[in-house]
């Protein structure tokens, strides 16, 4: 019988304790349990628990972490910027689910709050993955605007009402990367499979009714594995913090490249 069995350096080991430091006991206390891991380092990841008293806390799970960088463990490493889930930069997985953590307010979590990374990326450090392969995918749709005719000499390009409501719920992504990272395929095929992110970046471009590159962009994404390894397993949609499919926009593809054929 085979026997499959984890490397020993890839078992989450159990960390820390991290008390909530001069916190009153009668205050609202949660755990938080976060992955750690340091790949310079090498080893074993962990998870540390750290206590918090969310009487002198933020309501999301981003202040969550700021407050324990800032006053329990300065060597808590993540991404974060606006705060305001526009950027994208604080993606991780909370309690299982991806998400961002500055728009996922705490009080939503049952019991201790369990903070992981993006699943199935390499990690460089705690809760920061390594996303050069997502961006490399992102660059290799050619994501600008490609156009034969030259601009007009006395305004920009123009677009319709209606056409520009075709773009509603293609440009609102902001390449967070929660979808991809939660598509069994990419898991399975990341190497050459571009993923619901970027496939929805992709028709965002094909349905821009002022780039004139549509067919070239079509030809590009062609392909068995580009394109066709997406089974509509609907995790993507799911997953996005911001409420798009961006399985209905791999479908639309689908559906341009068969039409083209007739």
């Amino acid at each position: 019988m085979a026997k499959f069995r984890l490397p020993a350096n890839s078992i989450v080991r159990k960390g820390r304790y991290y008390a909530a430091a001069g916190a009153s006991r009668g205050g609202r206390i949660r755990r938080f349990v976060v992955y750690r891991y340091d790949a310079a380092a090498g080893g074993n990841p962990r998870t540390d628990t750290y206590e918090v008293d969310l009487d002198d806390c933020g309501p999301m799970v981003l202040d969550a972490l700021i407050k324990i960088k800032n006053e329990t463990d300065s060597t808590l490493a993540f991404r974060r910027s606006c705060r305001e889930g526009i950027c994208g930069s604080c993606s991780m997985n909370i309690c299982g689910r991806n998400t961002l953590a500055c728009t996922r307010a705490i009080s939503d979590v049952r019991g201790d709050v369990r903070v992981f990374p993006l699943p199935h990326l390499p990690v460089i450090r705690d809760l920061v993955p390594d996303l050069t392969h997502f961006y490399a995918q992102y660059a290799s749709i050619k994501p600008w605007m490609r156009t034969q005719t030259p601009p007009p000499p006395d305004r920009e390009r123009l677009q319709s009402v209606e056409d520009r409501d075709k773009l509603d719920g293609l440009e609102e992504c902001i390449l967070c990367a929660c979808c991809s990272t939660s598509c069994p395929s990419y898991w399975w095929n990341g190497d050459r499979y571009l993923g619901p992110a970027i496939l929805l970046q992709a028709y965002r471009w094909i349905a821009d009714s002022r780039d004139e590159a549509a067919g070239e962009r079509l030809d590009e994404i062609e392909d068995p594995f580009k394109l066709y390894r997406c089974h509509t397993i609907m995790n993507c949609a799911d997953a996005c913090p911001k409420g798009l499919n961006p399985a209905k926009a791999i479908a639309e593809i689908k559906k341009l490249l068969v039409a083209r054929r007739f």
